[in-house]
């Protein structure tokens, strides 16, 4: 009935899609098994994409030819770019999306790719023979030929429902538990464990009042995720509102604590600590008052609306009694309550770079199940997945990111290294080289990667490096053109900095941090006509780079040093336990992890600098 899939997929959520995209495009003939087919790509939890540290990924993800950032721009209601008022390392670009839209898109886009079959239907087991997967089986006792298998269960392994004293299993509010892998993965030899996620009630609109909230507007001139062509900014925007608890909210939630399932121990798995729900917040922060509350629509037709900020598991009278006492929300009416969910998980310290297993052969995890939270963490990692068992499939070198190249090497990285026993969640103080990672110059980062692996196409490869040649040359300009103190003195002294004696060249006045080019065009009318044939990202780029010279130079000297250790190769063999110079801490980790580079081994936690020096001297001989 079927035949052998180079790839198989088990999940369509934002893992599993661009998992399955990335694997079908650069050749391989992918299955893609959801346990529904029109919930695919579903929102589970709040219709956004991107945030701080998250849009750079989605940037990366677009960068390298992946489907993300294309289809958040496709369904997207508003657009901000956050922590302007920051440096450009700190800039993040965050999408409120129609869910519906989201959704269907990532359908549209992923039957329009060859190679993609589908197939709905729980998949309750792998078929593993020789320490190496060759397919799956199916609920009804399909078997189905695979070279290479991606997890992407989300939720959905041994998911339970919490609503104050109520459980029940499900991997989403009206959907059920996916059941028989985690046990048949802990048999073959793997750790499982339990985490938590929640999230809030969802309301009907029209029954908000809006004049007792903050309008949240967004961009003047919004701007869009992908650089490709593909998509195209808004021109109308879809507005989300800000509101606040108060002290009778808390007071109202806490009457319903003696039934909370976070509080009287049924919940076991750990929740995400920067996302926490709101009787979490009111518990651990007595002190605060107000907690803020932002009321973003589901989409642009529909009156649903997500009340981000009020993610809870208490009982729905509570949850309903209390909402009712937020400013615009007295008449409120409940679509349907919040909710928590505990979910299987495998600590990612049992996984290579890859995202391959240690244990079995190509075999990947991504996602969830893998301990992280966030759209954008588990596309990430999906697509990492899902080009590498591509690669391995055709017996090609793996593809690896550093994390020098991208926060989604810091993820996989952060991941393998130092496991998680909470929701990972993705912070740009995570990166150590984030100048480097910007993103705004993801494209020049990453696009020759993905295109040197099949993904991204000439087109996107082209305009890149158009974009890259234009910056150059802007820029050798800038350090060129001399501006003189009769025509820009007068401006400089409005804008209350230092005025010149003599001329000088724009790359210098650039550096003044109270000048950026918009500044200095307006300076000079023949520098801003000069300046009108390059486009805004050329612009920026430009002024990002002489800006920041000296501090982009630091660390990019600092991943140079660095790259001697992680161009250290460490057998895959090396037997660490023959080492009794190593600490003990040190053998047992490095040996659970197997890291492939001494750079690797290097941010093994638990591993000391005396060990790191005794494996050098090791590996020397």
């Amino acid at each position: 009935m079927f035949p052998q899939y180079d790839v198989i997929v088990v999940g369509a959520g934002h893992a599993g899609c661009e998992a399955a995209h990335a694997a079908a495009k650069m050749g391989s003939k992918v299955l893609l098994c959801t346990m529904n087919m029109n919930t695919i790509a579903q929102m589970s939890c709040n219709p956004a994409m991107g945030g701080v540290a998250k849009g750079q990924i989605v940037r990366e993800i677009d960068a390298l030819g992946g489907m993300s950032g294309i289809i958040s721009d496709k369904s997207m209601i508003q657009f901000r770019m956050l922590n302007r008022s920051k440096g450009p390392a700190m800039w993040s670009p965050r999408t409120q999306n129609d869910r519906m839209r989201f959704a269907e898109e990532w359908r549209l886009a992923l039957e329009q790719t060859p190679n993609v079959d589908f197939w709905q239907e729980m998949i309750t087991g792998l078929i593993v023979k020789d320490k190496r997967v060759t397919g799956v089986r199916t609920s009804i006792g399909l078997e189905i030929p695979g070279k290479s298998v991606v997890l992407t269960n989300g939720t959905f392994l041994n998911g339970l429902i919490h609503i104050g004293e109520k459980q029940f299993g499900g991997g989403r509010t009206g959907e059920g538990a996916a059941r028989g892998i985690t046990e048949q993965l802990v048999q073959l030899g793997f750790e499982a464990g339990r985490m938590k996620t929640g999230t809030p009630p969802r309301v009907d609109g029209r029954s908000l009042d809006y004049t007792k909230m903050e309008i949240q507007y967004g961009d003047e001139n919004p701007e869009k995720f992908s650089y490709s062509d593909e998509t195209k900014p808004l021109q109308k925007q879809h507005n989300c509102w800000i509101t606040y608890t108060n002290k009778a909210v808390h007071n109202t939630l806490e009457t319903g604590f003696d039934r909370s399932p976070m509080f009287n121990g049924r919940i076991q798995g750990l929740g995400p600590r920067y996302c926490p729900s709101i009787e979490d917040k009111i518990n651990r922060f007595a002190e605060r008052e107000r907690h803020q509350i932002f009321v973003e629509p589901e989409g642009w037709n529909t009156v649903e609306m997500y009340i981000n900020g009020f993610s809870t598991s208490l009982p729905e009278d509570v949850q309903y009694e209390a909402m009712r006492k937020i400013p615009g929300f007295e008449n409120a009416k409940m679509f349907r309550p919040g909710y928590a969910i505990e979910y299987d998980f495998f600590p990612p310290t049992q996984l290579k770079l890859t995202l391959e297993t240690q244990l079995i052969e190509n075999l990947y995890f991504a996602g969830q199940i893998n301990g992280t939270t966030g759209y954008e963490e588990a596309a990430s990692q999906g697509l990492v997945a899902g080009i590498n068992a591509s690669l391995k499939v055709e017996e090609k070198d793996p593809f690896l990111l550093k994390r020098s190249d991208a926060y989604i090497g810091v993820l996989i990285d952060d991941l393998i290294n130092k496991g998680t026993e909470e929701p990972y969640r993705m912070f740009t103080s995570r990166a150590e080289f984030r100048l480097l990672l910007r993103q705004d110059n993801a494209d020049l980062r990453l696009t020759q990667m993905g295109h040197q692996i099949g993904l991204a196409d000439d087109v996107r490869l082209d305009k890149m490096m158009d974009k890259k040649s234009e910056t150059e040359r802007l820029i050798n300009d800038l350090k060129q053109k001399k501006l003189s103190p009769e025509i820009i003195n007068d401006g400089l002294e409005s804008l209350d900095t230092a005025t010149i004696k003599e001329k000088i060249t724009i790359d210098k006045l650039l550096k003044r941090p109270q000048l950026g080019l918009k500044d200095i065009m307006e300076l000079d009318t023949e520098f801003k006509q000069y300046l009108s044939k390059y486009n805004k990202d050329v612009l920026e780029q430009a002024e990002i780079k002489i800006k920041y010279e000296s501090y982009i130079e630091k660390e990019s000297q600092m991943v140079e040093k660095l790259s001697n250790m992680e161009n250290y190769k460490i057998p895959i063999t090396f037997d660490y336990l023959a080492i009794t110079a190593l600490s003990a801490e040190g053998k047992q980790k490095l040996n659970k992890v197997k890291p492939e580079t001494l750079g690797q081994a290097s941010r093994i936690s638990g591993v000391t600098p005396a060990d790191l020096s005794i494996l050098t001297v090791y590996l020397g001989r």
